[in-house]
């Protein structure tokens, strides 16, 4: 029996969300999250997709989850359950969801104990993120220390941009020794939908120019070249950018010194005003883009005003990628925002007929789980809604490194 599925981890500070692939037919076989780990309310959904556990359908368990490693023995056992324990001989890797690369790793690595050594190295640079990525990877390499256990990084796609975009005009040695650059971030998703971008349009993924819009409550867009990455909006974190749900995109760095100088905000008060407390909800109060929207549509100023901002921010970077690609091909939205909110793709695209952009307004208005093209018939550039997968993208290059 030839092992080939690959069970997929993402690792949150109080969470993991899980996925359960068959790469010999890119099937699902199962998914779930464990949410409040360390709290009396933790909260397991494990819904199987196929074999016998599909028959009863989603299960639910909510009660104490001490630790990652209870939270993960947890998993474990409502997959044995399904029959498609970790103990199953068809199981090829684990592949772990690491935030934060560096400029060491720029590909799906095999973890060993270097290798771990080196991402918590990484902890400065993503300290929300990348010490839950640690204590996941140690939770599963002790479940199953004879198996593969692969990290796909979210920064690795971007790592192909020229060393001009990537650096900051700051002093060079400073930058150096503080590890100062622009990283990306989304780089799974990006990677994934600029390549299915390509196999919508019928086209080697090599001959395709693509901007891809991943907008969720943190939002990113990309410029690939050919399948590869030149350009990203995110930078050093993933503060800088577009308008997003919480995160104030870019703004002038300036701010930081006005407000420790003037407003007396130290610099928590500060990373926690520009990470969670603006965007969309320090402008008007809320992060969900179908309430901002719904809103706007009854006259709130507010609302408006912040679906204003975030559409100017969407429309600048999509000017901006014009110029570096020279010639687009498509235009693809993706993520929770990109994929469902139709109106953001009008406001978006309204007033770009000469960048080529036009959409199909009855296309455009169809909600549906499928890759589609919206754009109409006759314009220049595609524009494309692709359902990111990330889950997918994460066990493919998992799979493709230990099979080599």
């Amino acid at each position: 029996m030839t092992a080939s599925r690959v069970l997929v981890l993402n690792s949150g500070s109080s969470s993991v969300k899980y996925q359960l692939l068959d790469m010999a037919d890119r099937s699902r076989l199962a998914s779930g999250l464990v949410e409040r780990i360390g709290e009396e309310t933790s909260r397991l959904v494990h819904e199987p997709l196929t074999g016998p556990g599909a028959e009863g359908g989603r299960r639910e368990q909510v009660g104490p989850i001490a630790d990652h490693g209870a939270a993960l023995k947890a998993v474990a056992a409502e997959l044995a359950a399904d029959g498609m324990g970790l103990d199953s001989p068809e199981l090829a890797a684990v592949g772990h969801r690491v935030v934060h690369g560096g400029t060491r790793f720029t590909r799906p690595t095999v973890i060993d104990d270097e290798v771990l050594a080196e991402i918590r190295n990484l902890i400065p640079l993503a300290p929300l993120h990348n010490p839950a990525n640690v204590t996941g990877i140690e939770v599963a390499r002790a479940l199953r220390a004879d198996i593969p256990q692969v990290a796909v990084f979210d920064t690795a796609f971007h790592s192909t941009m020229p060393e001009y975009v990537a650096r900051y005009a700051i002093d060079a040695a400073t930058a150096d020794a503080y590890s100062i650059r622009r990283y990306g971030f989304h780089g799974t998703s990006h990677a994934y939908v600029s390549r299915a971008t390509a196999e919508l349009l019928g086209r080697p993924v090599e001959d395709v120019n693509v901007i891809v819009l991943h907008l969720g409550n943190g939002a990113s867009a990309s410029a690939v070249r050919g399948g590869v990455c030149v350009e990203t909006s995110m930078g050093l974190t993933p503060l800088e950018g577009l308008v997003m749900g919480t995160r104030s995109g870019d703004v002038d760095p300036a701010v930081v010194f006005h407000l420790a100088r003037v407003g007396g905000f130290s610099m928590d008060e500060i990373d926690s005003l520009l990470n969670k407390k603006s965007g969309l909800l320090g402008m008007c109060g809320d992060n969900d883009m179908r309430e901002v929207l719904r809103r706007a549509g009854e006259g709130d100023e507010a609302a408006s005003l912040a679906f204003a901002a975030y559409v100017h921010r969407l429309k600048k970077y999509i000017g901006a990628y014009s110029a570096v690609l020279g010639r687009v091909d498509a235009v693809t939205f993706t993520a929770g925002v990109g994929e469902n909110a139709h109106q953001v793709r009008v406001a978006a695209l309204d007033g770009l007929a000469e960048l080529g952009l036009a959409l199909d307004p009855e296309a455009n208005a169809v909600r549906s789980g499928e890759p589609r093209l919206v754009s109409a018939e006759n314009a220049r550039v595609a524009v494309a809604v692709v359902p990111t997968d990330e889950e997918l993208e994460i066990a493919t290059q998992a799979y493709a490194l230990v099979t080599g």
